[in-house]
């Protein structure tokens, strides 16, 4: 029996990286997918996430989605609705940065920054949770989120205020969900994932920092995409029976060191 079989799953950012790998990785569990991002195609390259899933006879459709706007993420949950009947897992991944500290960090930047990584979650989860009310419950859950923070939501992201401030934000928000509404047999947990090597152009595939990033991590190599895509199909499947409220740290003991 597939893990998440008869299941209808959002993912937001996923068409490259981490949200790609959860995607795939829910669509061959036997959910129904729904790719939001603001983009088809993949930053590194190759066929799109759509085009993968359905390949592989998974069912799949994308909607374009800019999380940092409120009527796309409202028209998003309806529209998956809509096509499905339901939302049963809600994975809120997308996020950009700026590789700037305090003093380089325009006003514009800032609010780039925090309007989608924290407002635009903020938006997901209250859109989230208002449909998964309407719903009855499966197995005692009327719904699930997942919200992708980063170990950079716990230390700091060098170089990187806005980044680090919202993912710091995304850790307490899942908090909050978490004990607000568990009464109404709602989950929320997050993923904080370390150095994850993916297509993102830019600092983040720095020879120096990636050469940082192994001498820093425990774990003889860094990480995957589908190492994260792994414990969001845990939390998102009934395996998280009584997990919620989480900040799980898939980070190669980057983190314990």
């Amino acid at each position: 029996m597939a893990l998440l079989a008869d299941k209808t799953a959002i993912v937001t950012g996923a068409s490259s990286g981490i949200g790609r790998a959860i995607a795939l990785k829910f669509a061959a569990e036997g959910a129904s997918v729904v790719i939001a991002d603001t983009v088809v195609q993949p930053i590194e390259g190759g066929e799109s996430t759509v085009d993968m899933i359905r390949s592989a006879g998974g069912t799949t459709i994308f909607l374009k989605t800019d999380i940092s706007d409120w009527n796309a993420v409202d028209a998003l949950v309806g529209a998956t609705v809509a096509q499905f009947g339901r939302l049963d897992v809600m994975v809120n991944n997308a996020a950009i940065y700026t590789s700037t500290n305090l003093v380089e960090t325009t006003p514009e930047q800032w609010n780039r920054v925090i309007g989608v990584n924290l407002t635009g979650f903020f938006y997901c989860n209250k859109r989230a949770v208002t449909q998964m009310l309407a719903q009855a419950p499966v197995n005692d859950v009327r719904g699930r989120i997942i919200n992708i923070s980063s170990q950079h939501g716990m230390v700091a992201c060098p170089g990187d205020l806005p980044y680090s401030v919202s993912k710091g934000g995304i850790v307490q928000l899942t908090r909050q969900i978490a004990v607000d509404h568990a009464d109404d047999l709602i989950v929320c947990n997050a993923i904080a994932p370390g150095k994850i090597i993916t297509g993102k152009p830019g600092v983040a595939n720095d020879p120096d920092a990636l050469d940082y990033s192994r001498r820093r991590t425990p774990w003889p190599r860094l990480g995957q995409p589908s190492d994260v895509a792994g414990a969001a199909l845990f939390l998102a499947s009934d395996m998280a029976s009584y997990v919620t409220g989480i900040n799980l740290m898939v980070d190669g003991g980057w983190m314990a060191g």
